[in-house]
């Protein structure tokens, strides 16, 4: 079974002893308007991005080709 990034985010906050307040003080919003994109797990890339630098993980999103090439 495939976790959505809503819940891998909820992991990785509960491996480093941090709430959705904490990542919102981080990310400089509401901790309500981080809690409303987590419920409807929907992010930007641009979002994954701060939310990875906040939270000190690397993000990597790709399309990988046929050939292994990496866009």
């Amino acid at each position: 079974m495939r976790l959505t990034t809503s819940e891998k985010i909820k992991i990785i906050l509960g491996r480093k002893n941090m709430t959705i307040k904490d990542l919102a003080d981080k990310l400089g919003t509401t901790r309500q308007n981080l809690h409303n994109k987590i419920s409807r797990n929907n992010f930007s890339e641009i979002d994954l991005e701060k939310i990875a630098e906040a939270l000190g993980t690397n993000y990597e999103i790709n399309f990988i080709l046929e050939n292994g090439e990496k866009i």
